[in-house]
């Protein structure tokens, strides 16, 4: 996961503890799993015996990063970057140990630097710090000149520079890392420091972007960003996310979200080596756990046999969780249903034919039906005048639909 690093830095890590912070700016209402990458870093800071900061971008939300932008941000609301903000908080807390030890976790956020501070303050005791041939130097300043760069965004890099002299002054903090792209604002805050600072020394280390191996960005599939939060990825589609990466990320994958050791990793690669999916398998359900939970991951694991499972029992169907049975919606074709339909009593084969179109027509369904082809929630139906209920509701919201081995549907009432 090292990508570079300032000259000095490994030995002066071998000294003892140190402080190091990442920075997260509320820019999106959840974490992504590409945040995670550098979560992962602080994880293993604070593993290796060092003291993490997680810095939350209370202030520097509020202008965006140039750094890998083509184009200028447009800028959020300021009630929107509180609620990301407080969401944040409450995801990061549980991937660190911010609760004991002498190198326990610290979450700081950097609005509480700026909201005193009027522009005479910053434009006097941070912008007079670094020059503007410094500041342009910087490739994600350069890469946006022709483009155009407000600044607002330009002085962006000042704002992460005073963070890093805040918390070296204030926590002792004397490393920043992140990602390859940051490495611009990271030694700016060195130099920062060093120009503030007599004899103060500071560290940058950086890790490289991932990307995967179709050389798209690292933590997007086909609907879009893998968010840490189950409510915009749902556990299902996360699992789902790592059983179907390319076999040519999976050793890369291992490396940076697996906690297990060199040792174990390098010979569960041996073990499987002609067999990828059973080693994404286990890289899958460690993260899964890892990132929802235990319960989650039986979840999940229901959730599959459901879909893949032609023997998959009526038992399992009704031990299934509401928010499982919307994963399940989300993978199969879902009709929409009204209360009333079901209240007074639809017969399966109108419901199946004139009510959604899972079967063409009446003498479809009866066929289907005598043939033995058609289940609701894993019983199968041998009446095409048998009766749908609110007893048949799952939840009181859903009903499963089989028509044959292949075809699943999900009704959802509204």
């Amino acid at each position: 996961m090292l990508h570079d690093m300032t000259p000095g830095a490994e030995e002066d890590l071998n000294e003892g503890m140190r402080t190091g912070y990442i920075g997260f700016d509320p820019t999106a209402p959840s974490l992504t799993i590409g945040n995670y990458v550098q979560i992962m870093v602080l994880s293993y800071w604070q593993q290796a015996g060092h003291k993490p900061i997680f810095l939350l971008g209370g202030a520097t939300g509020r202008i965006g990063d140039p750094s890998g932008k083509d184009k200028e941000r447009q800028l959020k609301s300021y009630d929107e970057l509180d609620r990301n903000l407080s969401f944040q908080r409450e995801q990061a807390s549980k991937f660190l140990n911010f609760e004991e030890g002498a190198n326990k976790a610290v979450m700081v956020n950097n609005y509480d630097f700026y909201k005193e501070m009027n522009v005479l303050d910053f434009l006097r005791d941070v912008g007079k710090n670094l020059t503007i041939n410094y500041m342009l130097s910087k490739d994600a300043v350069k890469k946006r000149l022709d483009s155009g760069l407000s600044f607002t965004e330009f002085s962006y890099q000042l704002l992460q520079a005073n963070d890093f002299l805040h918390l070296y002054q204030n926590y002792g903090c004397t490393y920043q890392m992140g990602g390859s792209d940051q490495w611009g604002n990271i030694t700016s805050g060195t130099e920062f420091i060093r120009r503030n600072l007599t004899n103060a020394k500071a560290y940058a280390i950086t890790s490289p972007l991932l990307t995967k191996a179709d050389g798209k960005k690292f933590g997007k599939s086909e609907e879009g960003n893998i968010w840490l939060d189950p409510n915009l990825t749902s556990p299902y589609k996360f699992y789902q996310f790592w059983i179907n990466s390319a076999d040519a990320d999976l050793p890369k994958f291992m490396r940076i979200f697996s906690f297990k050791s060199q040792e174990e990793i390098l010979a569960l690669e041996k073990q499987y080596a002609e067999d990828p999916r059973a080693l994404k398998k286990i890289l899958a359900e460690e993260i899964t756990v890892r990132i929802h939970s235990e319960d989650d991951y039986q979840s999940v694991l229901s959730v599959s046999e459901i879909l893949f499972n032609k023997k998959a029992s009526r038992g399992q169907l009704l031990s299934l969780d509401e928010r499982s049975l919307k994963a399940i919606g989300q993978e199969i074709p879902t009709h929409q249903v009204s209360t009333g339909l079901i209240q007074n009593h639809v017969s399966v084969g109108d419901l199946l034919s004139e009510h959604t179109d899972i079967c063409t027509s009446k003498s479809d369904a009866r066929r289907a039906i005598k043939n033995n082809a058609i289940a609701i929630n894993k019983t199968k139906i041998s009446d095409h005048e048998a009766l749908i209920t609110p007893d048949d509701l799952l939840h009181g919201k859903y009903i499963m639909v089989e028509n044959g081995k292949k075809n699943k549907y999900i009704l959802e009432i509204a």
